[in-house]
C-alpha cells in the first residue's frame, strides 16, 4: 500500500518533485504516522487531578460516616463502595488494612504517600486519630476550603482565558489600525514634506 501511495504521488506530480513527493509519502506511509504514547508523569498528574477533584466529597462522605459512630474501617469501605476511582482503590486499601488491625494513624498516611494531593485529608484524619477530636467537623472544614480552592482555581483560568482571547483580537485589529490610521497619516506628512522641499 506505501508503494502504491507513493507512485500514484509521483505521477501526478511533474517532475523531480513528484519522484520526492512519491518517496515521502511511502516512507511516511511504511513508518505510520508517529503515535503520541502517554508517559507515567502525565498519567500520574492525571490520577492526582481527579483525586483532587474528589477530595471534597471524600471528605464530606468520611465526615458523615465518622459522625455517625462509623468504625474507621467501616467509613473507609462505605465511601469506597460510593465513591469513584481512583479514590475507591486507596480507600479500599486503607479499609482493609484497619479491618486487619493496623493502627489507624499509619493507615491513614499510608493514603497520601505516592500522591500529595491527598495529604489534607490523611493530615486531617491523623491529626483528628492521633488527639481524639471528633473528626466530623475537622473533616466538613476541609471539604469546604478544597471546594474554595477549586473556585479559586477554576476562576484564574477563566481569567487567564479572558487574558489570551484578546491577543489574537489585537493582532487583527493592529493591522487595520496601522493601515487605517497611521499610514495615511505619515503618507499625508511625507507628501506634504515633499512639495515644500
Amino acid at each position: 500500500m506505501p508503494l502504491l501511495v507513493g507512485a500514484v504521488v509521483a505521477l501526478l506530480v511533474p517532475g523531480a518533485m513528484g519522484a520526492v513527493g512519491g518517496a515521502l509519502a511511502a516512507v511516511l506511509l511504511w513508518r505510520g504516522p508517529p503515535v503520541l504514547r502517554s508517559t507515567r508523569p502525565g498519567r500520574v498528574s492525571d490520577e492526582s487531578g481527579l483525586l483532587m477533584a474528589q477530595l471534597p466529597l471524600t471528605a464530606d462522605l468520611l465526615a458523615a460516616c465518622l459522625g455517625s459512630s462509623a468504625s474507621p474501617a467501616q467509613a473507609a469501605e462505605a465511601v469506597a463502595r460510593t465513591i469513584g476511582d481512583p479514590m475507591r482503590a486507596r480507600l479500599a486499601a486503607v479499609s482493609a488494612e484497619l479491618a486487619l488491625g493496623a493502627p489507624p494513624a499509619a493507615c491513614w498516611e499510608r493514603l497520601s504517600e505516592d500522591c500529595p494531593a491527598l495529604a489534607p485529608l490523611a493530615r486531617c484524619l491523623v491529626r483528628t486519630t492521633v488527639s481524639g477530636a471528633p473528626p466530623a467537623a475537622a473533616l466538613a472544614g476541609l471539604a469546604v476550603s478544597q471546594r474554595a480552592a477549586a473556585a479559586r482555581a477554576a476562576h484564574a483560568r477563566v481569567r487567564r482565558a479572558g487574558v489570551l482571547a484578546t491577543a489574537p483580537l489585537g493582532l487583527c485589529f493592529l493591522p487595520a489600525f496601522v493601515l487605517i490610521g497611521i499610514v495615511p497619516v505619515v503618507t499625508g506628512l511625507a507628501a506634504a514634506f515633499g512639495r515644500r522641499l
